[in-house]
């Protein structure tokens, strides 16, 4: 069973995204709100992938990305992103993400992409 970090600042999206993923058999290992909570639960719990938001506050999805990355450069990290935020979806690739998911969420959209990512 693949472990998904789910990293959002919205409690909303956070549930939305689980019960996405929950259904489509993904293990939820964890929820973090910010990059910084991101960074610590990844170390602690080993997540397959992290599905990480770009815009939070204390440290946002890039810097997360980059710290995670860092400590574990074979990390699977799928950016969430909003329209309009696709420079920094092209950043995030950059630095080694390893895909991405548009806001508002679409089920089907989200789980072949994180299944592409699981090489599941």
């Amino acid at each position: 069973m693949v472990k998904v970090l789910i990293v959002d600042d919205t409690a909303f999206m956070r549930k939305l995204l689980k019960n996405i993923l929950f259904s489509a058999g993904f293990d939820i290992v964890g929820e973090a709100e910010n990059g910084k909570q991101a960074v610590e639960f990844y170390k602690q719990l080993k997540p397959d992938i992290v599905t990480m938001d770009i815009v939070m506050p204390e440290m946002n999805g890039i810097d997360a990305l980059k710290e995670i990355r860092r400590l574990d450069p074979n990390a699977k990290i799928v950016m969430c992103t909003a329209v309009g935020q696709e420079q920094m979806v092209k950043m995030a690739i950059k630095l080694g993400a390893k895909g991405y998911i548009v806001k508002p969420f679409q089920a089907p959209k989200v789980i072949e992409e994180l299944k592409k990512v699981a090489k599941v």
